[in-house]
């Protein structure tokens, strides 16, 4: 008998999600690094982060 040194898909399929979380947590934590004021919106389908959306507040000071 021969051992299988192959993965499994699922093992492989859930490897491939982890690396998908990691890359989308990597942008998050860069936005977040960036940003003072506003917000990040993450966007699932299906269980995957498909989009991130950082909208940056900026408040311009009126001179009287």
């Amino acid at each position: 008998m021969t051992a299988m040194t192959a993965a499994s898909p699922a093992s492989e399929t859930a490897r491939q999600k982890q690396q998908q979380i990691e890359a989308s947590l990597a942008s998050i934590r860069e936005a977040l690094l960036t940003l003072r004021y506003g917000s990040i919106m993450v966007t699932v389908h299906d269980g995957r982060i498909v989009q991130i959306d950082v909208t940056e507040r900026r408040r311009l000071k009126t001179t009287n």
